[in-house]
């Protein structure tokens, strides 16, 4: 008898790759959704990081820091021992120097994440790629949905001063924003201050009796439109993105940074249907120093 060479058989309809990774796909993914549907992206400079091919479970990467403050001496001394005759190699005429040291902070995964979806040849009713590339797209947003959660968790955790609001009223709300501004002057932050507020404080800000024309505002009365208020730009997000009991989260752009990691993002082929089961599953976190956290204020409601 003949022996048959089963290799003749093995080279199409990707029988020689039992799965296919879309880790690469799916970070572009996460990364495009995340910058247009993220309520908090500028709080984190502007992006999530994105690391694919993750094997580290616990950490995701060392931020280096430094908690010495800058030294400055308060004049070049020119005393003749300084640096010369008795004081040679024993002193210096431009103070006494200080060693900069850098520490490796980590930043660490605080959550996972997970899909497990089946995309089967005899009833999807589209191309099977097409609908993976669908179903990777949907899976971006619904983990940008989750980040959204986790985030203003993490801002409201995180604040560094928690002011209150005893109701929506005009004198009420002037009164938080001067609490505001005073708090950023005398806090010596530097950058763009953000606001993001529910829908009730928005309109109170918007309705106020201080967002007139005379005093130079800008507010768009037919758009429902603020653009800035006290140095604060505001935008309108919603009341679900707030912590219980609060409204408000006020911060300088750009002081944290979230990432995720990718474990894996893939296609295999499955025993139980007949088609391909796509899977994913990752890390999350969130990291901010300890010294920016003055610049992450929160308002929390006291009032019915």
């Amino acid at each position: 008898m003949r022996n048959m060479n089963l290799q003749l058989f093995a080279a199409g309809d990707n029988n020689d790759l039992s799965a296919r990774s879309y880790q690469l796909e799916f970070k572009r993914m996460l990364q495009a959704v995340f910058a247009k549907q993220s309520y908090f992206t500028d709080f984190f400079g502007g992006n999530i990081e994105v690391l694919d091919g993750v094997q580290e479970n616990e950490t995701a990467f060392y931020v280096k820091t430094s908690d010495i403050a800058c030294v400055c001496g308060a004049a070049y001394d020119k005393t003749a021992t300084k640096a010369f005759g008795t004081g040679t190699g024993a002193s210096s005429r431009f103070g006494q120097r200080t060693e900069i040291i850098y520490s490796n902070t980590p930043a660490k995964y605080t959550w996972e994440w997970v899909f497990h979806e089946g995309i089967d040849r005899h009833t999807v009713n589209n191309d099977m790629e097409a609908a993976v590339a669908d179903r990777l797209e949907l899976q971006a947003r619904a983990k940008t949905a989750a980040f959204n959660a986790a985030h203003s968790k993490f801002i409201s955790a995180s604040a560094g001063k928690t002011l209150t609001l005893a109701g929506y009223t005009a004198d009420n709300v002037l009164a938080l924003m001067d609490s505001l501004d005073e708090w950023f002057v005398d806090a010596e932050t530097v950058g763009v201050r953000k606001m993001k507020v529910n829908p009730k404080l928005y309109n109170a800000i918007v309705n106020m009796p201080a967002t007139t024309s005379s005093k130079g505002s800008s507010v768009n009365i037919d758009q429902n439109g603020l653009v800035s208020f006290k140095g604060f730009q505001i935008q309108e997000i919603p009341s679900a993105m707030f912590q219980a009991k609060e409204c408000c989260y006020a911060y300088i752009e750009g002081v944290a940074k979230a990432f995720t990691g990718i474990n894996t993002a893939r296609t295999i082929e499955s025993e139980d249907f007949d088609g391909l089961a796509l899977q994913g599953a990752g890390k999350a976190g969130e990291f901010i120093l300890p010294d920016n956290k003055p610049a992450v204020v929160k308002v929390s409601l006291t009032g019915a």
